[in-house]
């Protein structure tokens, strides 16, 4: 016999044609979308307004699974993280983050990374291979199960004063474990669950890519779903982004403010977001701030500086606040909005660039990270 279908590898243009090879009608695939997602249901009995027969042969050919909890940490802060199970010895985290006006999830596309940036521990494990769509929004579809009678956020809105809707997660950001281009097909299939009325009815200005430069699927994204877009920048020239951030070595900066420039033709925000890890020493100075105007001063964004985040044998040290606060105020002053992240769940290990945990560092960049090029 065949494998059951995880319902949740679907979106619903999938969904509709499973159930048309079974001589079902597409509104029999809304009714249980709408179960799945709207309900968090795991159980097909539940659906109540399915036909008994067809609720049958769901129980026969179908199944709902999402990733299996194996760890829930609570931070201080409120911030909770999952560690989850996605078999062959693999795990991914996801992290909810609480705030006064939004409830924001960030999502893993990848068990593991293999774009190697210097800053972060979760490229430290290597990479083990791509989440199936089905894992990716199990994620959502879990901890909405998780966290929907825990609070409530009636009558609160989120970001540029949109309603909310009485979401507890109100936003999702893909920008956990892994790259989430680099599993684009997967990806986009999650992320049209994510807006689709008959699932989470999420606004596309709510939902947020983060890549690291991948030039061509940052143009299939702006054709296929497009989404708020935020870049993983972290430096100002080719040179440093180069050691930084190696994928820079394919798709260099020239070509990637272009890309951002294509991608705002069609995205539901009017900027990019360039997110930018703060690194003592590295890529703070104030001349560096002033040669990054002059890299986006042709593209509309805003800037969110993020405080590094120590990990064992990163060879990187943290930005001062003072030194932050005075990088940002050169931004700020030449009229690009900026905020630093504030940095959340560091007790769990599920800040911006742990999501890790304590893993080996089997890539072995670290030994190497600050030489010069010519030096390796």
């Amino acid at each position: 016999m065949n494998a059951p279908v995880n319902l949740l590898d679907f979106d619903l243009s999938g969904l509709v044609s499973w159930f048309a090879e079974r001589g079902e009608k597409p509104f029999r695939a809304r009714q249980v979308m709408r179960w799945l997602h709207r309900e968090g249901c795991d159980d097909f009995d539940r659906m109540t307004d399915v036909a008994r027969s067809l609720r049958a042969r769901l129980h026969a050919e179908a199944c709902i699974r999402a990733p299996v909890p194996l760890r829930d940490s609570v931070s201080v802060d409120g911030t909770r993280k999952w560690l989850l199970d996605v078999g062959a010895g693999n795990a991914v985290e996801t992290v909810f983050i609480p705030e006064v006006n939004r409830g924001t999830l960030c999502i893993s596309s990848q068990a593991g990374c293999a774009l190697d940036c210097a800053f972060c521990s979760t490229g430290k494990q290597g990479f083990n291979r791509n989440l199936s769509a089905a894992e990716i929004i199990g994620q959502l579809w879990l901890a909405n199960r998780q966290l929907g009678a825990a609070r409530a956020l009636e009558g609160a809105s989120g970001e540029d004063g949109e309603p909310d809707n009485g979401r507890v997660i109100s936003n999702v950001v893909m920008m956990g474990m892994g790259e989430p281009l680099a599993n684009f097909d997967n990806v986009v299939t999650a992320l049209r669950v994510m807006l689709d009325d008959h699932a989470y009815g999420l606004s596309r200005r709510r939902v947020t890519v983060s890549t690291s430069g991948i030039v061509p699927a940052m143009d299939r994204l702006r054709d296929a779903c497009p989404v708020a877009l935020a870049v993983s920048l972290h430096a100002p020239d080719d040179a440093l982004r180069d050691r930084l951030v190696p994928i820079n070595m394919k798709y260099p900066l020239r070509e990637l403010m272009a890309a951002c420039n294509r991608y705002l033709e069609k995205a539901p925000r009017d900027f990019v977001t360039f997110e930018y890890v703060m690194l003592d020493g590295v890529n703070d100075s104030d001349m560096q701030a002033r040669q990054l105007l002059a890299l986006v001063r042709d593209v509309p964004c805003k800037f969110n500086l993020i405080p590094f985040n120590p990990f064992p044998n990163s060879g990187l040290r943290r930005a001062s606040a003072e030194r932050i606060q005075r990088f940002a105020g050169i931004l700020v002053n030449a009229g690009i909005v900026t905020t630093v992240r504030r940095t959340r769940g560091d007790d769990v290990d599920a800040a911006c660039g742990q999501l890790a945990g304590q893993v080996l560092d089997r890539t072995q960049r670290t030994v190497h990270l600050m030489q010069p090029k010519e030096a390796r």
